[in-house]
């Protein structure tokens, strides 16, 4: 891992106008504008794994489709490797996604059923011209399903042949079969059993030391997050609160987010009575964000500040940053909460 970031990002931000009824129109009802993803910045050094992590519906997965543009960002730049990806023309963006993969959530649904193994992996060495005979595609596809732990007698097989680990190692296949150097890896374990996650994540290890690659890792899992990333950010409601070293922000965190987060971790071992840090409400509306720090309506610390400014990211350590008005006032509060 080098200290040059591979992947920079800056103020991205990403929102979806809802359409309205012609009768919505005729009267003047705005339309409504959902905010996803709002002024993230971030950055991910070569060979490292940067985890991303927060609630369902935070904008995790959004994020990393629109760095890959596969939702076109509002506004915000993605630097990769020196270029300006939200520039690139369709050719050269066509081109640009060798380098830049995903591996998708769900493995039932992100497979075309009609097509064989040979066929779904092999897609990405027709678009881009990788093989110049039918024989030469079918020995990198086969070479590759074995990298992944299958078989290369199960190339004509359908997808529903599988196991839903199986699957995911069909897709993981795919994603690579270009050789590609950033992958955003969008929760990728979730949708499986515990059993197969371990073997999942361990093979997504061995393949990043074995290929050289970066991993942006999308998880709700804190465990499966603090077991494989360098560094860790924290989404709420589409912003980043917390990022820093993967040991800081887990053992020592800085925002009252993380630290409710860290709180609900089940220990086994745990000696004691550990305190909970207990949220109040839901995650609020991406619709209609609250005023000030979005996390304002659920904080056990929020004051009258909380409610009317937004916070910024200050340092709080090593490479460690945390959005919190409360952050120096409150940092015993804070610590009390994981003692």
């Amino acid at each position: 891992m080098t200290d040059a970031p591979l992947l920079q990002v800056t103020g991205l931000t990403k929102h979806y106008t809802g359409h309205r009824r012609l009768g919505q129109r005729i009267a003047g009802v705005p339309q409504t504008v959902v905010r996803a993803v709002s002024d993230v910045s971030l950055s991910v050094r070569h060979g490292e794994i940067l985890g991303l992590i927060g609630e369902s519906g935070c904008g995790k997965s959004t994020l990393g489709r629109a760095i890959l543009r596969l939702h076109e960002p509002t506004s915000g730049k993605v630097i990769f490797d020196g270029t300006d990806v939200t520039a690139l023309d369709a050719d050269r963006l066509k081109a640009m996604r060798r380098r830049m993969q995903i591996i998708f959530q769900d493995p039932y649904a992100s497979l075309n059923p009609r097509r064989t193994v040979a066929e779904i992996v092999g897609l990405p060495l027709r678009l881009h011209g990788l093989a110049k005979t039918e024989d030469e595609l079918r020995a990198k596809v086969a070479a590759m399903v074995e990298k992944v732990g299958l078989k290369s007698n199960q190339l004509d097989r359908y997808p529903h042949q599988f196991s839903g680990g199986q699957r995911q190692r069909i897709g993981i296949a795919r994603a690579l079969i270009s050789n590609p150097e950033f992958i955003v890896c969008d929760e990728p374990v979730s949708a499986l059993d515990v059993s197969i996650q371990a073997q999942i994540i361990e093979l997504l290890q061995e393949l990043k030391a074995e290929l050289g690659l970066t991993y942006l890792f999308i998880s709700h899992d804190i465990s499966v997050i603090g077991y494989l990333s360098d560094r860790v950010a924290v989404m709420y409601l589409g912003e980043i609160v917390e990022m820093g070293p993967v040991d800081a922000v887990l053992s020592r965190p800085r925002h009252p987010y993380t630290q409710s987060l860290m709180s609900a971790v089940p220990e086994v071992d745990a000696v004691g009575h550990k305190t909970r840090v207990r949220l109040s409400g839901d995650l609020p509306s991406p619709l209609n964000p609250p005023a000030g720090c979005k996390f304002h309506t659920r904080c056990p610390l929020a004051t009258d500040i909380c409610r009317s400014k937004a916070p910024v990211a200050e340092t709080v350590g090593d490479g460690h940053v945390s959005a919190c008005h409360r952050l120096a006032e409150n940092l015993s509060l804070l610590e009390g909460a994981t003692a």
